[in-house]
């Protein structure tokens, strides 16, 4: 165990420092603003405040973790060694930045609560952040100060017995359309025809007609091949089903068709499945609730995890109606527009409330790259898109984090807009367990 003094223990140093010492690099760490028992303290020690107390392990402390609520504030992003770094400590600190208040500010999402610009789906946007601006969004810097601070803590206590933990790898998929033609209300089957054909698609139209007579199979029926690369693999597996009522952003099978029922029960048997909350429940607590009873009526369990359609989510409420929820897990950290890591972090946080300041039980699963990212935001070819998973995958793995990926069962289609991306699916899952 390590002690840590500081002249005030916050909710915010618990959370932070239990993050970094407990989740991250498995050290125990424990708490005193009492001098006499941080010197007699015969373990592991340092101290978190202004000024030390002698020739301890001492990092100076920024403000950030004794204040409550959110300021808007300076910050001035500069180098340690080769990685971009804030709150600078001064030559008195055994390292040179405060990495518990610049992660805490990191995680927390704190910049989200600040004044910002939203894009055309109410979503904070990649280009506001300080990761984006300063260039380390594709870098999980958090993890990375960590483990140069570890660095630090076995010279100074290198009899400590520290443990290391395991790279592991997420497979995420996203069910917004589990089948292009089937299945759908007649008047959606009937209208998408007639659209097609004013429109002259008449690839679109043949496809049509040759899904609904069983000429051929649903182009978005990719279930088994990623069920199939799941096991030969063993890769841990995700499914997230939408199962909203239909709206213009919502546009997948009615959650009331047997067939859908079906395969989402055949999911279970085989994988995790998740609640995809629909487009508007960013703000509809009701409505959230809703969906997540309806899919806990077909699979027969209680719903754990959630990921939110169009990553439309809103800090602290969307959060807030999932905890009311029980729900566990939320999958919904990364940006639409671009690959990279929101939080700064490839390591599973529990969800900090600004707002009543304290952890909450929701635990954020941030992933580092999506399928819809690199072919309609980001324009890229498959082959320049295993480049990119496969530079985003390294610096996971240098820092021993939980990689996750999210792709749609679209992707696998080898259609429409999905022409000639068929085989990234299982390219991809080669690079992340390689």
């Amino acid at each position: 165990m390590i002690l840590v003094y500081t002249h005030s223990i916050t909710p915010r140093i618990r959370y932070i420092f239990k993050h970094i010492f407990t989740r991250t690099l498995s050290i125990p760490v424990d708490f005193t603003s009492k001098v006499e028992e941080f010197v007699a303290h015969n373990g592991p020690k340092m101290t978190y405040t202004k000024t030390p107390l002698g020739n301890e392990f001492f990092v100076k402390s920024n403000d950030l973790l004794f204040e409550q609520g959110v300021n808007d504030m300076e910050i001035s992003v500069q180098k340690w060694d080769d990685v971009p770094c804030f709150f600078k400590t001064g030559s008195k600190s055994t390292i040179p930045y405060d990495i518990f208040a610049a992660s805490f500010y990191l995680i927390t999402r704190y910049e989200e609560y600040l004044p910002h610009v939203k894009d055309i789906h109410g979503r904070y946007t990649a280009e506001q952040s300080l990761a984006f601006k300063h260039r380390f969004l594709e870098k999980p810097v958090v993890d990375i100060w960590i483990y140069k601070f570890l660095d630090v803590l076995k010279e100074k206590f290198p009899d400590y017995g520290y443990q290391e933990r395991a790279y592991e790898f997420i497979s995420t998929i996203d069910i917004d359309n589990a089948y292009a033609y089937k299945y759908k209300s007649l008047v959606r089957s009937v209208g998408g025809f007639f659209n097609d054909i004013l429109h002259f698609k008449i690839l679109n139209v043949w496809n049509r007609f040759a899904v609904t007579f069983n000429i051929i199979n649903d182009p978005f029926d990719t279930f088994q091949r990623i069920l199939k690369a799941k096991k030969q693999q063993d890769v841990k597996t995700i499914f997230f089903f939408l199962i909203g009522d239909y709206t213009t952003f919502d546009t997948n099978v009615s959650a009331s068709k047997t067939k859908f029922r079906l395969l989402i029960k055949e999911m279970v048997d085989y994988a995790r499945v998740g609640l995809h909350p629909s487009y508007f429940t960013m703000h509809n607590a009701a409505l959230l609730k809703k969906e997540k009873e309806r899919l806990e009526g077909i699979i027969n369990m209680p719903i754990q995890r959630s990921r939110q359609h169009y990553l439309r989510f809103s800090l602290p409420e969307t959060y807030q109606n999932l905890i009311d929820l029980e729900v566990e897990e939320d999958y919904s950290m990364g940006y639409a527009s671009t690959v990279g890591f929101r939080a700064s972090t490839c390591t599973p946080f529990y969800f900090y409330d600004l707002d009543f300041e304290i952890q909450t039980p929701l635990k954020v699963f941030p992933f580092a790259l999506m399928d819809t990212t690199l072919n309609d935001y980001m324009k890229l070819t498959p082959r320049q898109s295993l480049g990119r998973i496969r530079d985003l995958k390294n610096e996971v793995k240098a820092v021993n984090g939980t990689f996750i990926t999210l792709f749609h069962n679209e992707a696998l289609s080898d259609y429409l807009r999905w022409k000639g991306w068929k085989r990234l699916y299982e390219s991809m899952i080669k690079i992340a367990i390689s």
